[in-house]
């Protein structure tokens, strides 16, 4: 039998337009938090260049970094058991996999 008192779920209709659909990619994040906000700031470095340039940054609430918490390990679950286990960087960074060049031939001048 169905509850009376639940409400009905609400959709919500999200648009995404071309340009948000791109994408921008990041290859750093960094995380900071005060009392009523976590901010993420979304970075991309390039190799041989020693300033980064932040090209996102995501503002949201407490609760809604639990709930992208939450998500980030339900799909990282997922990824894995689909392409096995993502390898994490050692304390020492001994492992860590940060491209130092794109690939491809080195350039001249």
């Amino acid at each position: 039998m169905e509850d009376q008192n639940q409400e009905p779920e609400q959709q919500i209709n999200v648009e995404l337009s071309e340009d948000i659909a791109e994408g921008t990619y990041a290859n750093l994040a960094m995380i900071a938090h005060s009392n009523s906000e976590f901010i993420l700031d979304f970075i991309r470095m390039m190799p041989g260049v020693p300033k980064a340039k932040v090209k996102a940054r995501i503002i949201i609430t407490p609760e809604h970094a639990v709930r992208l918490l939450n998500a980030l390990k339900d799909n990282i679950r997922k990824f894995e058991a689909a392409h096995g286990s993502i390898s994490e960087p050692t304390e020492d960074g001994s492992n860590f996999n940060f491209p130092l060049s794109f690939g491809g031939p080195g350039g001249e001048a």
